[in-house]
């Protein structure tokens, strides 16, 4: 995987489950904020692309569940990206730290509505496009 972003997170206790693992939901906390460290990286905000009409929205999502992660672990959020016609495709794997091993991957689809319209974005296009 050719990786263009990646940020490091920590599990916090209250993420955990009864089974001491992390809430399959919580996955889609970590896959998000990675989406939206990166968007911030480029240059670009949610809330001002929202200001400007432009809603970039999750319209699908394939997740594979790997090996859990636990309370007090730290893992590596990294991030690719492409295109597919007018979606945005962000591949995004979850490594558990202290041995590597892959905990979480996810293929999320975006697309743009602008004005309330599937469209593309020439703004998340120019932003995007160094990366590829």
């Amino acid at each position: 995987m050719n990786y263009i972003f990646e940020t490091e997170m920590d599990v916090r206790d209250y993420e955990c489950d009864i089974q001491g693992i992390v809430n399959n939901a919580n996955y889609l906390h970590y896959a998000e904020h990675t989406r939206h460290l990166f968007l911030q990286k480029t240059g670009l905000s949610f809330a001002g692309l929202h200001e400007k009409g432009v809603d970039a929205v999750v319209a699908r999502m394939n997740l594979q569940y790997k090996v859990p992660l636990r309370c007090d672990d730290v893992f590596v959020s990294r991030l690719a990206l492409s295109r597919e016609g007018i979606r945005y495709v962000f591949h995004q794997d979850l490594f558990r730290k202290s041995d590597g091993k892959l905990s979480f991957r996810a293929s999320v689809e975006l697309v743009c509505l602008v004005n309330g319209k599937l469209a593309r974005s020439e703004e998340i296009d120019a932003a995007f496009q160094p990366y590829l």
